[in-house]
């Protein structure tokens, strides 16, 4: 596995491979991999010629500068998770190089992205869609992968990349759970002992069939602080908070 963290190194690797017709699987991501992670890099791998991570934690879109300041960092668990995985390229860029502007020139969008997480996370989006678009234009890849966990960012870059004429496809792949059926995530490395027996309830909780009221008291009665529950688009969407965690899911109806 190649690691590169100039961007013009980047650019120059992948317009090299787009002349020689290979196909790039792109897995953008924040670090702090897991499972969930490496089943979107054996997604690429299945359907590409060659897949690239990036690891980039974008502060852009932290609404909240602790959030930001306890979000794990395990790089050298990282590395071994992707070299073992056979990822061609690992990509580090700096904040200094990603955002040259100083995020002066951003993203929005104006409907979707006010809903659910953008609610109670204002900015969060921008953040998001702005990243996601140049790690796109950066790497020109053939085909970019996300997980339905983060189900709204995964339909906000899916209508980025049609509203924008993006030669990417966007590839959504299923959530993966713990045994407990806890959606896999990073923020999970912030939970406590204690906490991660309270956690897969969120879940089983969300699957149960109840009313969105009685799900929402059974979730504050365990201790989690709800900051949505809805219904929407024929699935059950929620975000709870757990200790310094927050936890997002979502389940079809």
């Amino acid at each position: 596995m190649r690691i590169i963290r100039s961007i013009e190194e980047w650019r120059d690797i992948f317009r090299y491979h787009k002349r020689e017709r290979r196909s790039v699987g792109l897995v953008p991501t924040m670090g702090a991999l897991h499972d969930a992670h490496i089943s979107l890099v054996k997604a690429s791998m299945e359907e590409n010629d060659l897949t690239a991570v990036s690891i980039f934690v974008n502060p852009t879109q932290f609404n909240n500068p602790d959030d930001l300041n306890n979000y794990p960092l395990t790089w050298d668990e990282d590395v071994r998770k992707l070299e073992e995985a056979g990822v061609d390229y690992l990509l580090y860029p700096s904040y200094e190089d990603m955002y040259r502007d100083g995020y002066k020139y951003k993203l929005i969008e104006t409907d979707y992205s006010q809903d659910l997480c953008g609610t109670a996370r204002p900015g969060h989006f921008d953040g998001v869609l702005s990243v996601v678009m140049k790690l796109i234009n950066i790497t020109k890849a053939t085909r970019a992968y996300f997980g339905e966990k983060d189900w709204q960012q995964y339909r906000l870059i899916a209508g980025m990349a049609e509203a924008f004429f993006l030669d990417t496809e966007i590839i959504p792949c299923p959530i993966v759970r713990e045994e407990s059926g806890l959606a896999m995530s990073s923020r999970n490395k912030m939970l406590t002992p204690e906490e991660l027996e309270i956690a897969p309830n969120f879940n089983r909780i969300i699957t149960s069939g109840k009313s969105i009221n009685e799900m929402k008291a059974e979730l504050e009665s365990l201790g989690m602080k709800v900051d949505y529950l809805k219904e929407k688009e024929g699935r059950i969407f929620g975000a709870v908070f757990l200790g310094k965690a927050r936890l997002i899911d979502n389940v079809p109806l």
